[in-house]
């Protein structure tokens, strides 16, 4: 399976987020700050994370630069996408150049979003609406 976690402070971006990835059938894992992403991504095999920015004790910049500190690869190269209200011009590039591999703008567009998951999901991972309807029966 496919895990995904969701770092964000508002508990109904992430149940939102969850409710759509979930019926996509990833496995979905959810934090509320960057420190509980932390230790989530310690303890469990986490492939992709949805990262909000602006978050109190540890924003995403900050837990970004943690994550990036840890040793090994799979903190090194895991792609962690920002999600963000603060989408000014130029907002892209900010984030790639602290090291996100992408971000998503808020208020959340699906298809949005769907598109940037498609860049970072390998092909063999991603699950159609109708494998995953057919799975579940």
């Amino acid at each position: 399976m496919y895990n995904i976690l969701i770092c964000d402070d508002e508990p109904d971006i992430v149940s939102a987020l969850k409710i759509y990835l979930a019926s996509d059938g990833y496995g979905i894992y959810e934090a509320y700050n960057g420190r509980e992403a932390i230790e989530m991504m310690q303890k469990t095999e986490i492939h992709l994370v949805l990262m909000d920015i602006m978050m109190p004790e540890m924003d995403g910049v900050e837990t970004l630069y943690h994550i990036r500190q840890k040793q090994g690869n799979y903190f090194k190269n895991i792609p962690v996408i920002a999600l963000t209200a603060n989408a000014i011009s130029g907002a892209r590039e900010m984030f790639l150049s602290e090291g996100f591999a992408d971000f998503v703008a808020k208020p959340i567009e699906l298809s949005v979003l769907e598109r940037v998951l498609r860049r970072y999901i390998p092909e063999d991972k991603i699950i159609k609406v109708e494998e995953y309807e057919t799975a579940k029966k």
